[in-house]
């Protein structure tokens, strides 16, 4: 995982000087007159699990319980003008051999809030922003905003999660509230974030190249909630083009090449007084090229979906049931094709996932939880690279239990 490495930097003079700006010097004086505290607001949370499944390892060495998924954060916010608003988020997580704990920047940006009134919003956000793509990228890593231990692994792929986690660049929001429903858009560009080994992994199939990104992303929303807030619509996606450098002493060398990739959501969510019903699906359309004899030229289409329910047992009490499938390229779903261009060194298997997911939270109080969640899995595709090298290991049908504790303050 990327250490603590902010790309945005702000002086600090600059929020007063915004606060100036936005608002005027006289409501500037006014505001730096109110209590810091008021102004100032401080979260955190905290999870930790413990999981074990019958084969594969999973956050770890799964087979023997792993108790490497452990997730803190640290969220301050502090509002300066109501047009002007600073917010950051330290994230430590620790993830198997995925993610060794190190403490980074999830988010650091100023929200400048310029035009809004009954009818209408409109702003501006800078620095590291978190992408909104799907129903759950935002607050993927607070355990108490999503209804299970894991998300769907199809749509969101933790094994290259800081693919698509966030950027540092520029955001464009649009709010538009009207008798029917809420309309909100997002138009952002930046440069994302990227783990050069993991990425590599998954991306070009090489453990020990590294890959970075080459020009900015653009990222893009639009999503519609109904009046009674119980129906919620949306479309999202993100594209981005990576450059890929070769370890030179590797066995079978590699050309420097580049992965250009589109990722995209398609989301619903109807929300009802006891029950919720969920749905998403994701395409990915991934273009290889300039690899070498090693690695053809070629194009693949991931692909995910997933039907999700949750049904409140108590007012304290939550059941949930997923069904998702994944493959690495929609256009050979079995993996056949996959397995005879690789002359056998990755599996049919690993080109495809099916999951059957069934999970119970208790809300001890608004600060503590504990959940609890089953998996049957068929199939391989969503195994991160790094924690399991070796394909011919791969078990097909394998099952995972995990447990989950977490606080928030």
């Amino acid at each position: 995982m990327m250490g603590f490495q902010p790309r945005i930097h702000l002086a600090a003079p600059l929020p007063l000087l915004l606060a100036m700006l936005l608002t005027g010097p006289g409501l500037a004086a006014a505001q730096s007159e109110q209590r810091f505290g008021e102004r100032l607001q401080i979260h955190g949370f905290a999870s930790q699990s413990a999981i074990q499944t019958s084969a594969n390892r999973y956050y770890g060495d799964s087979p023997d319980t792993s108790f490497d998924f452990t997730e803190i954060g640290l969220t301050a916010s502090l509002r300066f003008s109501p047009r002007l608003l600073l917010a950051a988020q330290v994230l430590s997580r620790r993830a198997g051999d995925m993610g060794d704990g190190s403490p980074t920047l999830d988010f650091g940006l100023a929200d400048i809030n310029l035009a809004s009134n009954a009818d209408y919003r409109a702003g501006i956000r800078l620095g590291r922003i978190k992408n909104r793509l799907g129903l759950y990228n935002q607050t993927r890593d607070m355990p108490f905003t999503h209804p299970g231990i894991f998300l769907p692994q199809v749509v969101y792929f933790d094994k290259v999660r800081n693919l698509i986690l966030s950027a540092d660049g520029v955001l464009l929001y649009g709010d538009l509230y009207r008798p029917f429903g809420h309309l909100a858009a997002t138009l952002a560009i930046g440069a994302p974030i990227v783990d050069e080994n993991v990425e590599a992994a998954y991306l070009v199939g090489d453990f020990n190249g590294t890959i970075e990104t080459n020009g900015n992303s653009w990222l893009a929303s639009l999503w519609f909630t109904s009046a009674s807030e119980r129906l919620q619509l949306g479309l999202s996606g993100a594209t981005a083009s990576l450059q890929y450098d070769p370890q030179p002493d590797a066995i079978w060398p590699l050309d420097p090449g580049t992965v250009d990739l589109l990722y995209g959501i398609a989301s619903a969510q109807y929300n009802a007084e006891r029950w919720s019903l969920t749905a998403e699906y994701m395409v990915e359309p991934i273009k290889r090229r300039d690899f070498g004899p090693v690695r053809p030229d070629g194009d693949l289409n991931a692909e995910g979906y997933y039907a999700q329910a949750t049904y409140r047992l108590l007012p304290h009490w939550q059941l949930m049931l997923r069904y998702e499938e994944g493959f690495a390229d929609r256009d050979d779903r079995d993996g056949r094709t996959l397995e005879q261009q690789s002359l056998g060194a990755i599996p049919a298997k690993k080109a495809s996932s099916r999951i059957l997911s069934l999970g119970l939270r208790w809300d001890i109080s608004r600060q503590w939880m504990l959940r609890t969640e089953y998996q049957r899995h068929i199939g391989n595709f969503i195994l991160s690279e790094i924690e399991n090298p070796d394909f011919s290991r791969f078990d097909k049908h394998w099952d995972l239990i995990a447990i989950q504790a977490a606080f928030r303050f």
